[in-house]
């Protein structure tokens, strides 16, 4: 019995420590990491524009100063600075006394005459006078008639008027003042016709030119834009920095105001079928700005060239070609060869193929 038990000791040992050999479970295999989540887009082909911006100043081109067509005294002013007038409007008179009497003289003059010559047209058909004489009394009454209409003039010239619709930039008389023939009365400004001047410092000298296509807006008319082209390209007065004006002349759309800011763009440049992605679709890494290009599930990173920015969308110059679908929401997270999950537009995600 001793013996037996002795035999089975080591046996039972040799089981134990063989169990937790059999017991033990193989590794797992290690899992690779989780495709990162990201929003893609097809790069496009369009024609991108090469933009000098500036803020500059609506003025009228058209601004007239209204004088006086007779001499006399002012009786009555009718408008204001900062009023706005309407062609024809009546804006000071001054006094017609005495064209008006020269008028109504003339006028019995004229009609005298008339009847004089008729009489006399008469008198030559019946043979009683000369044709000559007759011409001397039809030239009379040419003349009479003449210094009539001027008088009428005259009078209807004592009534100072606006030549355009506009507003009253400035009044250089008052009631009772004596004006001369053609001296100033009021200055005005018409918004029909606008001259909008653009500064631009020196160093885009050599890029601002004339004929240069412009796109004009301003603060005052939000919903209406403009295009016009630079007519002149003129150096500032006293700048001491060779800094330069652009002069675009427009018309109204309707809303602008002569003395609003204005918002230019020059289009210096017009890049036909440039390649295009998203801003966020470039990123930065060791290599220099690359762009991740989606293919069977992975991102490929593509070292690119860059060139304009404009409205969140820059240009490719090189590393990509349109239709290629590249990395947007998510692109800065990427490595190269890394494997991603496109975000559809629902939210819902979707393995790349």
């Amino acid at each position: 019995m001793r013996t037996t038990t002795s035999i089975l000791i080591p046996c039972l040992l040799g089981t134990a420590l063989l169990l937790p050999g059999c017991a033990k479970k193989p590794e797992e295999q290690k899992k690779g990491p989780s495709a990162a989540i990201i929003t893609v887009i097809q790069a496009q082909s369009r024609t991108m524009q090469v933009l000098e911006q500036s803020v500059g100043e609506a003025d009228s081109s058209t601004a007239p100063k209204v004088g006086a067509e007779v001499a006399g005294r002012i009786i009555k002013v009718h408008v204001e600075i900062g009023d706005p007038v309407k062609k024809g409007q009546l804006l000071a008179e001054i006094d017609a006394t005495d064209f008006s009497a020269d008028e109504k003289r003339l006028a019995a003059q004229a009609t005298s005459q008339r009847k004089l010559t008729e009489r006399y047209r008469e008198l030559a058909r019946k043979g009683f006078i000369s044709p000559s004489l007759l011409e001397g009394y039809e030239a009379q009454d040419v003349s009479t008639r003449e210094q009539y209409t001027r008088a009428a003039k005259n009078l209807s010239r004592t009534r100072i008027v606006s030549p355009v619709d506009g507003r009253v930039d400035n009044r250089m008389v008052s009631v009772g003042d004596w004006i001369d023939l053609g001296k100033p009365v009021f200055q005005l400004s018409t918004s029909e016709n606008l001259r909008i001047r653009l500064p631009f410092p020196e160093t885009s000298a050599q890029r601002i030119k004339v004929g240069q296509v412009v796109n004009l807006s301003t603060p005052t008319a939000p919903d209406a834009t403009v295009t016009g082209k630079i007519e002149q390209v003129r150096p500032m007065v006293d700048s001491t920095n060779r800094a330069f004006d652009a002069v675009v002349e427009v018309k109204n759309p309707g809303g602008w105001k002569p003395g609003a800011s204005v918002n230019g763009a020059v289009i210096v440049e017009e890049h036909a079928e440039a390649v295009i992605v998203p801003e966020v679709s470039v990123v930065l890494r060791p290599a220099g700005k690359v762009v991740y290009v989606i293919e069977n599930g992975k991102a490929i990173q593509n070292v690119v060239t860059t060139g304009v920015t404009q409205n969140g969308q820059v240009e490719i110059l090189q590393g990509i070609r349109s239709g290629e679908t590249v990395a947007v929401d998510g692109a800065g997270f990427l490595t190269d060869k890394a494997a991603v999950s496109v975000k559809e537009a629902n939210g819902k995600k979707g393995e790349q193929k």
